[in-house]
């Protein structure tokens, strides 16, 4: 189907992150140069080494505290030569950065590149409660495609659409809420052994079900919180990596696919995106799921973890909630570990690099107390509804 894989001619050779706050008393612009300044140090490699930069979705589009800064602003602040650089909203979600600064590796533009995801929606809702609200007016929401069609019908929140998901997947498969819950109760024991997380306090069942029901049947808990990050990623061609400190982590598959209506409502409630991109990404390689080590799987909403599990063919279709009845399948010590960093329910909504981060972690031994079982292979995956992407990465 496809005549040429380019993703596996790359590896990722770096990461970085800069505190993660609710919210931080630093600028947009400092977090991500510290992110990337560590990321660069990471992988062995001088800012004169940086010919690309890339970034999802820029500084130009949803709002500043969605994005304050831009692959333009960042190359200037670090003072960069590059031969490319990349910035769009839409495409395959918060790992498009990933994705099209591999394709320009793989396509001669350029041999190392610096992705980079910054996010200050916390310090934004210190000033204006409803900063990250859909129905906040900014010229790249009332001019969006999807958007302008449900703020005039009181879809004030994504948690207001994604409700609409959890309750298909309720419907369709007799899924639980206490089945739901095991997504916020793990990433909670996750959290706690994570230092930078923002919700370190345990959590147990009874304070699950005991929180405030946000849009039906979505509670407090299974909503991602606000903080201010930035998160960044050196992606290097193949043969240079080899050279480089750390051990390569290669892109083995990339899945990006969308084969329905780009928009909320009209994608499948209980697939979206995110089955087209689980089928794409294991067409791209030999490996299998049963191969996956760990998983960092977007849960900017539980319900969207579960449909990843299922999209990725990690446990069958509509049975998301029997696999993680319990807790103990997805747990740090169970046979898939998944969102080891607290993921964005605790650890704090990093939008999708903090993913790749974790993962890297993971793959390199790195994590500290939340340090998993060895393993070569995980698998990353970021987005909901109509967008979404996954990256499938191997350690040398």
């Amino acid at each position: 189907m496809f005549d040429r894989l380019y993703e596996k001619d790359v590896a990722i050779t770096g990461i970085g992150q800069s505190e993660v706050a609710r919210p931080s008393d630093l600028s947009g612009m400092q977090l991500t140069v510290d992110a990337c300044l560590e990321a660069i140090s990471d992988a062995g490699l001088q800012r004169e080494d940086i010919d690309g930069i890339a970034c999802w979705p820029g500084d130009n589009n949803n709002g500043n505290s969605f994005s304050p800064v831009g692959p333009s602003a960042l190359q200037n602040a670090l003072g960069l030569k590059v031969n490319w650089f990349g910035g769009g909203y839409e495409g395959p979600g918060p790992l498009a950065g990933i994705i099209n600064g591999a394709m320009a590796i793989a396509t001669g533009l350029c041999r190392h590149v610096l992705v980079f995801r910054t996010i200050t929606e916390s310090s934004a809702r210190r000033v204006n409660k409803g900063a990250s609200a859909l129905s906040n007016k900014t010229q790249g929401r009332d001019n969006s495609f999807a958007w302008q069609w449900y703020t005039p019908f009181n879809v004030l929140s994504a948690s207001n659409l994604v409700a609409m998901y959890a309750q298909r997947h309720f419907h369709d498969y007799g899924t639980k809420p206490e089945q739901m819950a095991q997504i916020a109760l793990n990433a909670r024991r996750n959290a706690q052994l994570n230092p930078k997380a923002i919700y370190r306090t345990p959590m147990t069942m009874d304070d699950y079900m005991s929180s405030r029901v946000i849009s039906s049947p979505l509670r407090l808990y299974d909503c991602d919180v606000h903080c201010d990050a930035s998160t960044a990623i050196i992606l290097s061609r193949k043969d240079i990596a080899r050279d480089l400190p750390n051990s390569p982590i290669h892109i083995e598959a990339i899945g990006s696919a969308l084969h329905q209506p780009w928009s909320w409502d009209q994608v499948s409630l209980t697939e979206g995106a995110a089955f087209d991109v689980g089928k794409m990404m294991w067409s791209r390689t030999d490996l299998k799921p049963s191969d996956v080590g760990s998983a960092q799987l977007y849960d900017g909403f539980s319900i969207l973890t579960m449909i990843w599990l299922e999209a990725l063919n990690l446990c069958p279709k509509g049975e998301s909630g029997s696999f993680i009845e319990g807790g103990h399948r997805i747990a740090l010590d169970g046979a898939l570990p998944i969102n080891t960093n607290g993921g964005q329910l605790s650890g704090g909504r990093t939008h999708g690099l903090g993913y790749v981060h974790e993962a890297c972690l993971q793959l390199w031994g790195k994590a500290g107390e939340r340090q998993t079982a060895e393993h070569d292979v995980a698998v990353t995956a970021a987005g909901g509804g109509p967008l979404g992407g996954s990256l499938l990465l191997v350690k040398d």
